[in-house]
């Protein structure tokens, strides 16, 4: 009897069969159909574009969906005009704007959530009230303003300009994530050895990166699409990348 038990203990369990995978729901198929559908919406018109630009010269206006061939020296003639620098002035500037909003916008907006100054509130609304004012109607002044301190056809004007329009966005929305992290974690940074500005360092900007990433990220994409600003100011007789 005591060897029945044991061989019933000592004999392996069979596995349970593998639930079977229950079909999709048609609210499922449907949505996710809608979806790709959607997507390809979107693409449709850059893949056109990318069409378009393997067209021959003679063949562009031509109504067939596909070229009867393909050509590859639109993409490589086009760097003989310039294009390579122009990117990289461009790069050079969003990249500028972007380093120049994070050393200003990540310590105003640190101040701002911690210190409950006096006139906190009306700094806050002048700052998003500026979001309000585009460059394009201010471009008489910044024209002017830059003309007198001899920084046309200069990268460092459209930096500050960009960084300056951007600013707002960025001290706003990095004030509402240091404003959501408790001070009790700062409090225990200081306790066990912190400074003020390590506890920044160490503590409150690596719980804030998220919020510092995207104001980085719409920092970059607002000065890399600017355009008429930088049409303005770098447009005079002699304009350099410089």
């Amino acid at each position: 009897m005591a060897t029945d038990t044991v061989r019933a203990h000592a004999a392996p369990r069979s596995k349970p069969a593998p639930a079977r995978r229950k079909p999709p729901r048609l609210r499922t198929v449907a949505t996710v159909g809608g979806a790709y559908i959607i997507g390809v919406f979107f693409l449709l018109p850059y893949l056109e574009m990318v069409i378009t630009a393997l067209r021959p010269a003679g063949q562009v206006s031509d109504r067939n969906l596909l070229p009867h061939s393909f050509t590859f020296s639109n993409f490589t003639n086009i760097w003989s005009t310039g294009l390579g620098a122009g990117l990289g002035t461009s790069l050079e500037i969003a990249f500028g704007a972007t380093a120049l909003v994070l050393l200003v916008a990540v310590p105003a907006a640190y101040y701002t959530a911690r210190r409950k100054f006096r006139g906190r509130g009306i700094f806050l609304v002048l700052v998003l009230v500026t979001q309000m004012f585009q460059p394009t109607a201010m471009i008489v002044g910044i024209y002017r303003e830059f003309l007198q301190f001899s920084m046309l056809n200069s990268v460092w004007s459209l930096i500050l300009v960009n960084a300056g329009f951007n600013m707002a966005f960025a001290v706003w929305i990095l004030n509402a994530y240091f404003s959501a992290i408790p001070k009790e974690i700062e409090e225990a940074a200081i306790v066990d050895g912190c400074s003020r500005l390590g506890a920044m360092f160490r503590v409150i900007i690596p719980l804030a990166m998220p919020g510092i990433v995207t104001a980085l990220v719409f920092t970059f994409i607002a000065a890399w699409n600017e355009f008429i600003v930088a049409l303005t100011l770098d447009s005079g007789p002699g304009a350099t990348p410089r």
